[in-house]
């Protein structure tokens, strides 16, 4: 049996209602104040990601959970025993939306400290900038739907995923010429 993480570095999958994980969160957070749980209950994560697509040739931007239908709870819910703290469990099972915590019935096991790691360095990451919502490929034919090319179509080249470019091979005056565009500039064709 692995040794119990101390009370700040338990981390716990929680499953909720798809849909609610918005409220629920909401809801403890709200609770963590009104029911003075500040000491058990640290922080409540509900990790989403900006998204970036071209609608009717506007660029829009939309938040999605890249965890839907889960919330992530840092708390204090096993002592150094592994006996579970009842107002911490009860905390969490009576927030209305919760299903039960991930990976167990009756016993939650917190999450590994490589899996936190890694959790919360994908939280950060995908907080600074919008993704693409359609990943293209090289060969992907394509359609500029913004910018001096707009309704041109052409042939994906190459991808910068960290600067979010496409070089797109577009066809200009009879000849195939390379130009770069965002990825919210072009659409499948």
């Amino acid at each position: 049996m692995a040794a119990i993480p101390a009370p700040r570095d338990q981390w716990y999958v929680i499953h909720v209602r798809s849909g609610m994980e918005n409220r629920v969160r909401d809801s403890m957070v709200r609770r963590i104040a009104s029911e003075e749980m500040g000491d058990c209950v640290f922080e409540i994560l509900l990790p989403t990601e900006k998204v970036a697509e071209v609608k009717k040739g506007k660029k829009t931007e939309s938040v999605r959970k890249f965890f839907p239908g889960y919330i992530i709870a840092n708390m204090h819910l096993l002592d150094e025993h592994n006996r579970l703290i009842d107002r911490t469990w009860y905390f969490v099972k009576e927030t209305d939306g919760v299903l039960n915590f991930a990976g167990a019935k009756d016993h939650p096991i917190p999450m590994r400290p490589r899996e936190v790691e890694s959790l919360l360095s994908q939280v950060r990451e995908r907080e600074e900038g919008a993704k693409p919502k359609i990943a293209f490929s090289p060969g992907d034919q394509v359609r500029v739907a913004d910018g001096p090319f707009e309704s041109q179509t052409g042939i994906v080249e190459e991808i910068d995923p960290d600067r979010g470019i496409l070089r797109v091979s577009v066809n200009i005056f009879g000849r195939s010429t390379p130009v770069e565009l965002e990825y919210w500039q072009v659409e499948k064709a």
